[in-house]
């Protein structure tokens, strides 16, 4: 919590002050408008605080309109920020020749409005791209071969979902275009690796149903992401349980045809709610020498010590950085990033891209994406 505080008012506040200020050499306006505008800007700074109190207070309706105004408004002004940080950058480039002499260099530049308008254009557009691409869910096929399916089973399908952020933005709508993808992979497992509910979810009508619709041949498993933590453990794990999944915390299933186990995600710690279990001790009853195993874990961090133990381990989290190109920032904290990751000892770590948003309601150069797995038999 900290470190969001310090994100919002720290780099969210200091995006605000540099767009002002863009905007201040642009268009040279007086005291008074700027007084106006930087009360607006202030505000859009503490309305990511704002939205929570009025969900709190029961005011939903404020609560969605604010959330949709400000995370909108949060990819506009990020992308006019990078796209305004570049044209600075091909000024001062410009500007080079007048340091070796040549002096006519210096009148070369583009304008402050011109750079303005330009900067305002292309955020416009790519948020406009991200909103449709957002909502535009890709599948992302894998197989994997093994030698270790009980006779009679030749394939077993799973189908994953990850980070879909269930709350004041996403709602039924996205929920249904989600399951339909998933309904027509016609799987056998259906898991949710996480953060299926965002920090919002006072006001989810029809939604546990909708998952429940959801029919498989050997279930359907969650574990807990850090959104399942901020929402409050005791209300996200009830609505996971009443949604008709069985949630994983620390402990393992055998369901004939693969074993299949999850842990906690590490918020416990951070929100002082418990000790996720070792992914070694999650994975203790399981025995990868006669079945499949399959492990869930929300951040794509596996225990050194548990690699081995598992074929295959689904994670999320990452969304891929959601929109770029936050994706290098995303990258350094998460090395195993988005995609399939051999990790050793035969085990394989696939994260997620995820499947819904968090925050703005907008994807760049990230695509939502449901994931199939098929396990099939070893030729």
């Amino acid at each position: 919590m900290i470190l969001f505080i310090f994100f919002v008012f720290g780099v969210y506040g200091g995006v605000h002050a540099y767009v002002f200020l863009k905007a201040r050499q642009a268009f040279g306006f007086g005291w008074g408008a700027g007084v106006a505008i930087a009360l607006f800007m202030i505000f859009m700074v503490g309305a990511v605080f704002l939205i929570r109190s009025l969900e709190d207070h029961e005011f939903e309706l404020s609560a969605r309109t604010l959330s949709w105004v400000t995370y909108l408004w949060m990819a506009l002004i990020f992308f006019f920020f990078c796209s305004s940080l570049v044209i600075d950058m091909v000024n001062l480039a410009l500007r080079v020749p007048a340091w070796f002499g040549f002096q006519e260099a210096m009148s070369t530049r583009v304008p402050p409005r011109l750079a303005f308008a330009l900067s305002l254009c292309l955020s416009f557009f790519i948020c406009l791209y991200g909103y449709f691409d957002a909502q535009n869910i890709r599948t992302e096929r894998l197989v994997f071969e093994t030698d270790r399916l009980p006779k009679g089973i030749d394939k077993v399908t799973i189908a994953q979902i990850s980070d879909v952020h269930l709350g004041l933005i996403i709602r039924c709508d996205r929920l249904v275009s989600i399951l339909d993808v998933v309904k027509a992979a016609k799987p056998d497992i259906f898991v949710v690796t996480g953060d299926l509910v965002d920090a919002q979810i006072n006001h989810l009508p029809g939604l546990r149903e909708l998952l429940q619709d959801i029919h498989t041949k050997y279930g359907k498993f969650a574990v807990t992401g850090n959104h399942e933590y901020y929402a409050g453990l005791d209300k996200a794990l009830e609505f996971l349980q009443h949604s008709g999944l069985t949630v994983l915390r620390g402990e393992s299933r055998d369901l004939g045809v693969i074993e299949i186990a999850g842990v906690d995600d590490h918020a416990a710690i951070q929100t002082k709610t418990g000790i996720p279990a070792p992914d070694r001790e999650a994975l203790a009853k399981t025995d990868r020498s006669k079945k499949f195993v399959l492990f869930l874990k929300h951040q794509p961090h596996p225990d050194a010590d548990a690699i081995g133990m598992y074929d295959l381990m689904l994670s999320g989290h990452t969304h891929k950085g959601q929109m770029w190109p936050f994706t290098y920032l995303s990258q350094r904290a998460h090395p195993l990033h988005a995609g399939r990751y051999d990790v050793g000892k035969g085990s394989v770590v696939y994260t997620s891209r995820g499947t819904g948003t968090w925050g703005p309601p907008i994807r760049f150069l990230a695509p939502p994406e449901v994931t199939v797995i098929e396990v099939v038999r070893k030729r």
